[in-house]
């Protein structure tokens, strides 16, 4: 027989959601019975707002599961009832999983982004939107993320996962927010997806692999960024990653590659950023091995990150800083097979003309170039 079996849906309201109250506990029942279910499974969410304090939907489940949210679950104002990295939406050790409807996660992080991070480590502590933990095999796809207090999706040993027409929002002054952060993760793809965030639009962690970014628009926020990576012992390598045919505007980076200084050992190669638009974007092609925000590092050290086969082909558009090309490599391990191709890139500002600059790198430079390619050295 061909086709695909209907899914038994396991609606929320029918395990005591409403609208008034907390729904954790329906949500959980529902979860488990449609989990355990022989069949494929949807949990579904209907239209409307629904508070939910904290949801662990957990796995393996019997079959494939879908996770329907058509209206909006709205998380508690109060930080206090999470732990380090908890999430408030948590997916964990899945496969098969679904995860659409339209609906929205609303985080609400207003009343939390006005603390300082820097001084109390206090944004670590606070809960990421949406967490997919040893997720395998899933397509996450038309939802949103709305104000997310701390991350709003992080991706931690996932593996072949696309996100497909994700919107994520949030102010551009909301801290740590950023949109999508994927560690330690395998064959990850995001497509067709909007970010406006505080943050990184997509930050890609120690133990990235194959991981596949094309037509995400990005900004205000960050930007598209490989790491921070070096800052603890035994990080995994950062492999194979592609991000294509995006639009970056108004954000205070565009594509980076970013490392600590007197960090630990590690390797990152086979990164390529092409066919990408910038929009006012401040340092729109950055490799930055002397990251060091808020002055926490070390020691003066150089970074200890091997980069190497790395590519940054056809971008164009404006950037609002003079430096638009900046390629600061470590002097331990200078960058290998670094290529700069068809590169246009107007400054909009009046600190004098548009400028690239290279560190411990000999870039291989083919096609148009503006501003001129650096210095090799």
């Amino acid at each position: 027989m061909g086709g695909k079996c209907n899914p038994t849906i396991f609606d929320v309201t029918t395990y005591g959601a409403r609208a008034d109250i907390d729904i954790s506990q329906a949500l959980s029942n529902a979860w488990k019975d449609a989990c355990s279910s022989p069949g494929v499974s949807k949990v579904l969410i209907p239209k409307g707002i629904f508070k939910l304090k904290k949801a662990t939907l957990e796995g393996p489940c019997k079959a494939p599961i879908t996770f329907h949210l058509q209206g909006t679950l709205q998380a508690p104002t109060d930080p206090s009832g999470f732990k380090d990295g908890d999430g408030w939406v948590s997916f964990q050790r899945i496969d098969g999983l679904t995860v659409t409807g339209g609906g929205t996660f609303d985080g609400q992080g207003q009343a939390v982004w006005g603390k300082r991070c820097t001084q109390t480590n206090y944004c670590s502590k606070l809960p990421i939107n949406i967490r997919f933990d040893y997720v395998t095999n899933s397509l996450i796809r038309d939802i949103v993320s709305l104000d997310s207090k701390q991350f709003h999706i992080n991706v931690l040993g996932g593996q072949n996962i696309t996100f497909l027409r994700v919107r994520v929002i949030a102010p551009e002054n909301s801290p740590n927010t950023d949109g999508i952060h994927i560690g330690r993760s395998v064959r990850i793809n995001i497509t067709d997806t909007t970010i406006q965030t505080g943050d990184d639009c997509v930050s890609l962690g120690d133990g990235s692999k194959q991981i596949t970014v094309t037509k995400v628009t990005c900004g205000p926020g960050h930007g598209i960024s490989i790491g921070s990576l070096g800052k603890y012992q035994n990080e995994e390598a950062v492999e194979g990653v592609v991000v294509r045919n995006c639009t970056i505007k108004n954000t205070t980076n565009g594509v980076r590659v970013k490392t600590w200084p007197d960090s630990h050992d590690g390797v990152a190669s086979n990164m390529h950023f092409e066919d990408i638009i910038m929009q006012n974007v401040g340092n729109p092609v950055l490799i930055d091995q002397e990251y060091c925000p808020w002055n926490q590092c070390r020691g003066k050290a150089p970074s200890r990150i091997k980069i190497s086969n790395v590519s940054f082909k056809n971008i164009r558009g404006t950037s609002t800083t003079a430096v638009a090309v900046n390629l600061a490599c470590s002097s331990r391990y200078p960058c290998q097979n670094v290529e700069i191709a068809d590169i246009d890139l107007k400054y909009n500002g009046n600190e004098g003309p548009v400028k690239s600059q290279c560190k411990n790198v000999k870039p291989k430079i083919t096609g148009y170039h503006n501003p001129a390619p650096c210095t090799a050295h």
